[in-house]
């Protein structure tokens, strides 16, 4: 473990000694755990009901210890990232088992704050945990349907409004608690560690680096997840946003896109609150930090990869064009791929327009060429995943129109080749220990509140 100042070498000590962990737990178990504990717990822990998903499932919050501080957590804003449901179930279990963890600060706790979006992707949470397994059962929701961008949003030419009632759940939450901080638990699929925090704290950079070596994980040194990312530091961004998002495609002479809202937090801001995102990876590779020069340049890399997506998304645009009037509009499959292949079309234009700006001597690092080719890969899989489940779901329900048949098959025949093509890096990666994953997310939670206080003293 590197060497790190006291506070956070406490820190660290608390995070390696999660447990080993083999699963991802699903909606059930989330509730099952945080209820018994409160129930063990009567003195300490105070559960409360903030809202109710749009299938009927409660949402509920969990507070523990006491302020003048208040921390507010929250795990399944994009439910296909289980990470920090283990993270929040950690945090509230050590927080009763250890008094000087809780004093001075009230943490809440919404273990699920997604239950719908969260059981379509149960079912690779069990494992195999291998990348062709996962994202043949990922469900992301569409972007106005993703709590963590549907909050109410008004700039330029851009209005949303139609917050859902998940998200609504946490708008009240945010604003009674009015949180010094808040940690939205979100993780990403292949690559290094990577942070967005709202505010540059002294030292935090530094610790949140720390973090991350301490479990032996390696930087996401790469392509940044969005060009709209103004680094803090090596792996470490401001936290993105919806306008910062719309300038940067307004900069391009593209229409930005319009249907979706901004984050919880932009919206917890109004209150001061600095809150952070700890984005961590189910598998690295080599390459994730290798800062080595390629044998290619960077505008060379991005328009290649752009017409590479390009040609997939229109395949999969063609094959859903041709379904789409005999699926099922309620289902939350059909509308999210409704959503995303439409969205996701324009981004090989966006990397062309950027490809054009960039010096055409620049050459692309190792970390570079691997995220950029890796995009492609994650995309086709995530998206083409989604579309094919949309396809045999309505087949599987006994609902489905002949043309559906067909059109199910050639999206198969297409999925399976893009599997075998992901599954021969299989060998190259690394799987990290689901135990190491909530470590750092738990560690990086716990060090934004030391390092707010700092500053605040």
């Amino acid at each position: 473990m590197p060497a790190t100042n006291g506070p956070l070498q406490a820190i660290l000590e608390r995070a390696h000694r999660i447990p080993g962990l083999t699963h991802f737990p699903g909606v059930d178990e989330i509730t099952r755990r945080l209820d018994a504990l409160a129930a063990e717990h009567p003195d300490l822990v105070t559960r409360r009901r903030i809202g109710t998903s749009r299938l009927g499932d409660p949402i509920t919050m969990y507070s523990i210890g006491t302020g003048p501080d208040e921390a507010l957590v929250y795990a399944g804003v994009h439910p296909n990232e289980p990470i920090g449901f283990w993270t929040a179930i950690r945090l509230a279990e050590d927080l009763c088992a250890d008094e000087e963890l809780r004093t001075g600060c009230r943490w809440n706790i919404i273990g699920c704050i997604d239950p719908d979006g969260t059981r379509l992707n149960e079912g690779w949470f069990d494992g195999p945990f291998n990348r062709v397994h996962c994202l043949e059962h990922f469900y992301r929701p569409a972007p106005a349907e993703q709590v963590e961008w549907s909050f109410p949003f008004q700039y330029k030419t851009a209005y949303f409004d139609q917050v859902m009632p998940e998200a609504f759940a946490l708008m009240r939450v945010i604003d009674e608690l009015k949180p010094t901080v808040a940690v939205s638990l979100h993780n990403t699929e292949l690559g290094g560690v990577y942070y967005y925090v709202t505010k540059e704290l002294e030292g935090f950079v530094a610790e949140l680096h720390a973090i991350a070596a301490s479990f032996g994980l390696p930087l996401e040194l790469g392509e940044a997840e969005t060009p709209v990312a103004r680094p803090l530091g090596p792996a470490v961004y401001e936290m993105i946003s919806a306008k910062a998002t719309y300038d940067y495609t307004e900069s391009l002479g593209m229409t930005p896109y319009s249907s979706s809202g901004g984050s919880s937090a932009e919206y917890a801001e109004r209150h001061g609150t600095v809150s952070l995102v700890a984005e961590l990876p189910y598998w690295t590779h080599p390459a994730n930090d290798d800062q080595t020069p390629a044998d290619e340049p960077y505008a060379g890399v991005l328009v290649r990869m752009a017409d590479a997506l390009g040609n997939d998304i229109d395949v999969m645009l063609e094959i859903f064009a041709a379904a789409r009037p005999h699926l099922s509009g309620d289902s939350q499959l059909v509308r999210a791929t409704d959503a995303f292949l439409p969205y996701l079309a324009k981004r090989p234009e966006r990397d062309r327009l950027r490809a054009a700006k960039e010096d055409p001597a620049r050459i692309a690092t190792v970390a570079e060429r691997f995220g950029l080719t890796d995009v492609h890969r994650s995309f086709r899989l995530r998206f083409g995943g989604m579309l094919l489940r949309a396809l045999e779901g309505e087949i599987a329900r006994g609902s489905a129109a002949a043309a559906v048949h067909p059109l199910a098959r050639r999206m198969r025949s297409l999925y399976r080749e893009w599997q075998d093509e992901a599954a021969t890096l299989d060998h190259e990666l690394r799987t990290v220990p689901i135990k190491d994953l909530v470590g750092v997310q738990y560690a990086a939670t716990l060090a934004l509140l030391g390092a707010v206080r700092r500053e605040a003293s």
